[in-house]
């Protein structure tokens, strides 16, 4: 095992567990601001960051090279949607107390990558990976017919929406940083209407006479950003596959910190469901690793 390959391992298992844990109890405790705004502030602070590192890291060329692509303009506007889509139910799910619910999303979504990679790229299928779709689909019926009250909706929504996120993002080849700059750009004028709304109607936190909580509120931006570039970072080093394996600590924290610390409650329906999943997992990463 090379420098190298260690060094991604090392990248993308600190990004991952920067999302799983740092990421989780820094908005759960800035949540009573309420998730509206919460949302908002993350698009808003997101795109500021995005703008500083374009700067630091001169990437200014590459951002115009790639707003001169139509191809590429047209699919970064629905992938921002999605991603706004995927920020705001996590958000949500954080302020609501339905962290596991959100894992369960996650946990879910490396295998509908294989899914919609075999539907929209036809990439291989073996066995085992067919195998570990269904069983995703059958812990979603499960828990369709066993109570639908306890659907984790928020789970699917995210599941689904970074699902497709990457499947869009994976038609054009451009880097992920300059990518999400310009997701935010198109998000950014929402943010700041709804952030009029918020302050003009005197439902804002975030105040100038309060610097303290301006600066904490602030950090929503560089902690979007930096997991993502420890991630991003991490799959160039050491690939697709190792990294997928090391993202699983992300929702892995996600459930700890869920059911352990924030006594979220985990019901036998959603504990036979997530069995399912976690086998699909297992079954997934052996044979991503046998490949690899």
């Amino acid at each position: 095992m090379d420098k190298e390959f260690k060094k991604g391992l090392l990248l993308a298992g600190l990004g991952s567990f920067f999302w799983g844990f740092f990421g989780v109890i820094y908005f759960k405790y800035i949540a009573f601001i309420g998730h509206i705004e919460l949302v908002v502030h993350r698009c808003l602070w997101t795109t500021f960051t995005l703008i500083i590192t374009t700067f630091l890291f001169s990437k200014w060329n590459t951002f115009f090279i790639v707003i001169k692509n139509k191809k590429f303009l047209i699919y970064l506007f629905f992938s921002g949607f999605l991603i706004f889509v995927n920020w705001a139910v996590w958000i949500y799910a954080i302020a609501t107390n339905r962290i596991i619910d959100a894992s369960f999303g996650y946990f879910m979504m490396p295998i509908l990558s294989v899914m919609l990679g075999f539907i929209f790229f036809n990439e291989k299928l073996n066995k085992k990976r067919i195998f570990s779709i269904v069983l995703v689909i059958i812990s979603i019926i499960y828990l369709l017919i066993a109570s639908f009250k306890s659907l984790p909706w928020i789970g699917l929504i995210v599941a689904l929406s970074w699902g497709f996120y990457n499947l869009l993002r994976k038609k054009i080849d451009i880097e992920t940083d300059i990518g999400l700059l310009i997701e935010s750009l198109y998000i950014l004028p929402f943010a700041l209407i709804i952030f009029y709304l918020i302050t003009s109607n005197n439902y804002n936190d975030f105040q100038l006479s309060n610097p303290p909580m301006m600066l904490f509120i602030f950090l929503a931006g560089p902690m979007t950003v930096i997991p993502l570039f420890l991630y991003v970072r991490g799959v160039e080093l050491c690939g697709l596959g190792p990294s997928g394996m090391i993202f699983y600590i992300t929702p892995t924290l996600q459930f700890l910190l869920g059911f352990f610390y924030y006594d979220e409650p985990f019901s036998t329906t959603k504990l036979v469901s997530f069995i399912f999943i976690w086998i699909a997992v297992i079954i997934y990463l052996k044979d991503l690793y046998e490949t690899d």
